[in-house]
């Protein structure tokens, strides 16, 4: 199995620690965040992984060659431009077409911690014959996406006043968080005519609308940090030296 880790954002609300190097390279408790991001893929027998990169792209670089890409064949997916995620994804499709077209990968954001069982969520999704499957969370957010009681994605709310974009039928929703974990079957690919800069949050709702199954594995049980701000750096680091999760 294959996975594509998510690195190429300017973590502007790692200032300053982003001023000098790429938020990849951000250290929790002695450790990157990359570091823990690879060692957790690798953890479930994940040995194969591309990450974009942008900010600081040849600091990543030689990183990953002085540590012997820590014992794992990894691809550089350089971005002169930033192309969000679901361009960042877009541009890296060969990684995964060249591979079993057959074989869901996974796609992780760098700056996010976790005890989310991968194995659990990828049976999950061959297990309902999904296209894509997020990991969420009924958990406070700035930001939530709409689901049925089918675990169908189905919306997004736009916060503020303005009114719920539903893209398919349904009587119910539940608004979750979404963890920045995804498992991605490479078919999505043939149906992603986007280009250029898009989130992959636009596809995964117009597929939705389509009627294609792109899923949410609610991750409730488990441990999950946004590692993306100062504030959650240093609370993912109390966590740790608490035993609340390990990394």
């Amino acid at each position: 199995m294959r996975a594509m880790i998510l690195a190429a954002g300017l973590g502007t609300r790692l200032r300053p620690l982003t001023d000098s190097r790429p938020k990849a390279l951000v250290q929790l408790n002695g450790r990157t965040l990359f570091e823990i991001t690879l060692k957790r893929l690798r953890s479930f027998g994940i040995r194969e992984v591309i990450v974009n990169v942008h900010h600081f792209a040849d600091m990543i670089a030689d990183y990953l060659q002085v540590n012997d890409s820590f014992g794992m064949c990894i691809e550089i997916s350089r971005e002169d431009l930033l192309l969000d995620t679901g361009g960042g994804l877009k541009k890296a499709a060969h990684f995964f077409v060249e591979a079993r077209a057959d074989q869901p990968f996974i796609l992780h954001n760098v700056d996010v911690i976790s005890s989310i069982d991968l194995s659990h969520m990828v049976s999950f999704h061959a297990s309902n014959n999904a296209l894509a499957t997020l990991a969420v969370q009924n958990r406070n957010s700035s930001r939530y996406l709409l689901f049925d009681p089918q675990s169908n994605l189905c919306g997004r709310r736009r916060g503020g006043d303005q009114p719920d974009e539903i893209v398919r039928p349904v009587s119910a929703t539940q608004p979750l968080a979404f963890c920045g974990i995804h498992v991605i079957s490479p078919r999505i690919f043939s149906l992603m005519p986007e280009d250029g800069v898009f989130s992959i949050i636009d596809p995964y709702l117009r597929l939705a609308g389509q009627g294609e199954p792109i899923l949410g594995f609610r991750a409730d049980p488990y441990y999950w940090h946004d590692l993306g701000t100062i504030g959650g750096l240093q609370a993912a680091a109390a966590d740790l030296q608490h035993g609340v999760v390990q990394a």
